[in-house]
């Protein structure tokens, strides 16, 4: 929302301005930063440029996916840098230490639930292809599967998730996929892929598996990920950045003498 608006009892921009304050305390040695999705809750201009002139903030380069409540036009226009496929859609590859970053587009402009049409999966599949062993990590909005929580898995990307699993199924080098949209911290596998999704910055959907026609919306606290990649690992860290919590520290008498 812009600067000074409410959403469902929070604002907006000041939970994700303690967010960046956060890392920027405390991660500012991260390569880089990714934000899934959402970026607006009503692809406000006004709240696009409050966006970009918070993530000016960030040391480190960030990285911007749209999401159910975005518009391409009007996200472009605020960040006119963000790179998008042949095709128009807000769908990129980045090549970093960790391997290669796909970056995907499964918003249905206008709609709720998502959707990965056979455009998208032609870039998808030819992206893939041309990534040869490098390790490939997958970034995007919707989840391509159901999570359990029928009110947002009405909100999905329903048999276009299922095709997008038989374009994967060919490639043995997809290490993790992340995703927005679900505002909650899961993770698991899907089709022998690894995934994970946290709890957004402003508002969260409670675990409630009986809701369906409305998505519930709780003030569980907002959250960030931590995460650490290499050849043999991926660890993903959920952090609670407004947790207020009382902190202990006590020190360990020993540590085991081969950690190596």
């Amino acid at each position: 929302m812009p600067k000074n608006e409410m959403l469902h009892g929070l604002n907006p921009y000041d939970r994700l301005k303690a967010c960046i304050n956060d890392i920027n305390q405390h991660h500012r040695d991260a390569e880089l930063c990714v934000i899934t999705g959402d970026l607006t809750h009503t692809a406000d201009p006004d709240a696009y440029f409050d966006l970009r002139k918070c993530l000016s903030e960030l040391p480190m380069p960030f990285y911007l996916l749209a999401g159910n409540h975005d518009r391409r036009k009007e996200m472009l226009a605020a960040f006119p840098d963000i790179p998008i496929d042949p095709d128009g859609f807000i769908q990129f590859e980045l090549s970093c230490s960790a391997g290669r970053f796909l970056m995907l587009d499964t918003v249905e402009e206008g709609k709720g639930w998502g959707s990965y049409c056979e455009t998208r999966l032609r870039w998808l599949r030819e992206t893939l292809a041309k990534a040869n062993d490098h390790r490939v990590y997958l970034f995007m909005h919707h989840p391509p599967f159901d999570v359990g929580i029928p009110s947002v898995d009405r909100l999905g990307l329903g048999a276009d998730g299922r095709k997008m699993s038989e374009v994967l199924a060919d490639f043995t080098n997809i290490r993790h996929l992340f995703f927005g949209h679900v505002h909650r911290p899961i993770a698991g596998s899907w089709r022998g892929i690894p995934y994970s999704t946290l709890r957004g910055t402003n508002h969260q959907v409670p675990l409630d598996f009986e809701a369906i026609e409305v998505v519930p919306k709780s003030h569980e606290p907002p959250a960030y990920a931590v995460v650490f990649l290499d050849d043999g690992q991926t660890t993903v860290h959920f952090h609670d950045y407004l947790d207020t919590s009382r902190l202990i520290y006590e020190k360990v008498s020993e540590g085991r003498p081969d950690r190596g």
